[in-house]
């Protein structure tokens, strides 16, 4: 009963945004939040911490897109990091794991293609804004942090 309700109330939200109505939305839910929202802010003790859209803080603050494959073949890390969708490549075992944004899964195969290597059960996850406010939080408390120690040194 309680995820039908959920369901309708959505579905009202939507069709009253879709109108050009702006609706402040409060929520813990954030699979809610990225579903229903254009903006997002996110705030903590009070204060608000982030504000943009739901991917762009998905990606900025949970991490982006991570890819996992297994290499047909040995290749350069190079051939990867160089690549402006990706910010971390992490070898695991013969595996490789690959971190970033944008177009990240058409950037890591085309780039190994041209170096005739093929990547094998590939493997992707895209960031949401679940990953976000715990990143976000912890950014805040050790500024918050770094800002007493600075204050206590005054």
């Amino acid at each position: 009963m309680i995820r039908r309700l959920d369901a309708r109330r959505g579905d009202w939200i939507e069709s009253v945004r879709d109108r050009g109505v702006t609706i402040l939305l409060v929520t813990h839910f954030m699979d809610e939040a990225e579903r229903l929202c254009d903006r997002v802010a996110l705030i903590d003790a009070g204060r608000v911490i982030a504000m943009d859209t739901p991917t762009r803080l998905a990606e900025c603050e949970g991490g982006g897109n991570h890819m996992r494959f297994h290499p047909s073949r040995p290749f350069d890390d190079q051939l990867l990091r160089h690549l402006a969708e990706v910010d971390h490549l992490e070898r695991r075992g013969d595996g490789v794991v690959v971190s970033g944004t944008g177009d990240l899964l058409g950037a890591v195969i085309s780039a190994l293609a041209k170096a005739g290597v093929e990547a094998k059960d590939v493997q992707l996850e895209s960031a949401t804004l679940e990953d976000a406010p715990p990143r976000l939080a912890r950014r805040v408390a050790r500024a918050a942090g770094f800002a007493a120690r600075l204050q206590s040194r005054a």
